[in-house]
């Protein structure tokens, strides 16, 4: 490669931290750019939802690194600026203030956005979204003069903000299309083993913990519109709020890809190594749609693990050399004093097979989501320290005997096979 390179990194992110952090690691002493939308250093997104919006403490541990990392390891950090444009023969990217940069190498970690509500009143200021920092701190000054909010969505964001919010003593009621929650994280599964007192989805667990702590939960309703005083279902029922939180997803920015060429599939597709169907640009993140070679096909995760752990393939791919990334998915949740962490795929739209070791009414238990009596995903639920024990378990992709997995008495570990 000609001296001297430069690498740019679309995003301000912890993905496009991590990658800057992980070329300089690598040995790259190229002009490396990092070009962020937000003013603020790149920071990690999971304490919005959970300790930053119940307390708003500790500012300073959100960010990836400080000011003085990116001057002492030379990374041209530009933050509140934006790629508007990617010009891949030119290898030049135009940015909101209208510079523009040539790169060798292009890294896209722009991220992803919220899905927006479309029903009338969707624009109104009582509706808010929970992606970036200034959203955090927006919504925390909005729990702290209310008295009641109505969550939209059952998902992740949605309950971890109704567990903030009833923290700080905010009436809430979270609506949800779905007939559980979480069923577009974990899907619908199968299996005597997790008994009618519970109901036939893991999603029931979260139901019964958010209603112990007074949430009002209704469940396979949707929102016809957003009023000045709250929101009303579909089926005429207006439930008052003082604030709507919507945390119906997310979509991924392909925009500046998609306008450059580039193959887009819900999200930047790419190979095992990152690398676009452009062979000099490259991404990693929400935005990525990666081949993954353990599972044998594309698949894009929005969750902190993947914008911690995909850079440093990214990077090493970026310089030439051999790299994949094969790791399992990986997400966890903090709800209450319910702590939970899953690793693994299962097929969105297809029922599993489903294994429960532990005690589902005291919410003390692993789960295992099977195929052919193989173990393709599993959690654990304040059970801890056992994420070794499941990433092994997952990985040997072996016929396991379901009564052993089930039984606490069996140790985990004699059922991993090499």
């Amino acid at each position: 490669m000609p001296a001297p390179a430069t690498f740019v990194i679309a995003g301000g992110g912890l993905a496009a931290a991590k990658a800057a952090e992980a070329l300089r690691e690598e040995g790259f002493d190229g002009a490396t750019v990092l070009v962020g939308r937000e003013p603020h250093l790149p920071y990690e997104r999971p304490p919005l939802s959970k300790a930053y919006l119940q307390s708003g403490g500790e500012r300073e541990k959100i960010f990836v690194h400080d000011a003085g990392w990116y001057r002492d390891h030379a990374v041209d950090l530009r933050t509140g600026v934006t790629v508007t444009d990617l010009d891949r023969v030119a290898h030049q990217v135009t940015l909101s203030d209208g510079e523009r940069l040539r790169y060798d190498k292009l890294l896209l970690a722009t991220g992803a956005r919220p899905r927006r509500l479309t029903v009338p009143g969707h624009d109104r200021d009582n509706v808010l979204y929970l992606r970036t920092v200034d959203d955090s701190d927006r919504l925390r000054a909005t729990l702290s003069g209310a008295g009641r909010i109505v969550v939209v969505g059952a998902g992740w964001i949605g309950l971890e903000t109704a567990a903030a919010a009833r923290a700080a003593g905010v009436e809430v009621t979270v609506v949800e299309q779905e007939q559980q929650p979480l069923l577009g994280a974990l899907g619908p599964e199968i299996g005597p083993e997790i008994g009618p007192e519970i109901g036939p989805e893991i999603g029931a667990v979260f139901a019964g913990l958010h209603r112990e702590h007074g949430v009002d939960l209704r469940l396979g309703a949707r929102v016809a519109a957003v009023t000045e005083a709250g929101v009303r279902l579909a089926d005429g029922t207006h439930l008052d709020a003082d604030a709507v939180v919507v945390g119906i997803g997310a979509v991924p920015e392909t925009d500046l890809a998609a306008a450059a060429g580039l193959a887009v599939d819900d999200g930047v597709t790419t190979t095992a190594d990152l690398r676009t169907s452009d062979p000099d640009i490259f991404a990693a993140g929400d935005v990525a749609n990666a081949y993954h070679p353990r599972l044998g096909g594309h698949l894009r995760v929005e969750h902190w693990a993947n914008a911690l752990n995909q850079p440093a393939v990214a990077a090493r791919a970026m310089l030439g050399r051999q790299a994949a990334y094969d790791e399992l998915p990986y997400f966890y949740t903090d709800q209450y004093d319910l702590g939970m962490e899953y690793l693994g795929h299962v097929p969105p739209g297809h029922a599993h097979d489903v294994v429960i070791r532990g005690d589902l009414a005291k919410r003390e238990f692993l789960a295992f989501w099977l195929r052919n009596d193989t173990v393709i995903a599993a959690m654990n639920v304040n059970s801890w320290d056992r994420t070794d024990e499941l990433k092994a378990l997952v990985q040997a992709a072996s016929p396991l005997d379901r009564a052993a997995l089930a039984d606490p008495a069996t140790p985990l570990r004699r059922l991993i096979r090499p």
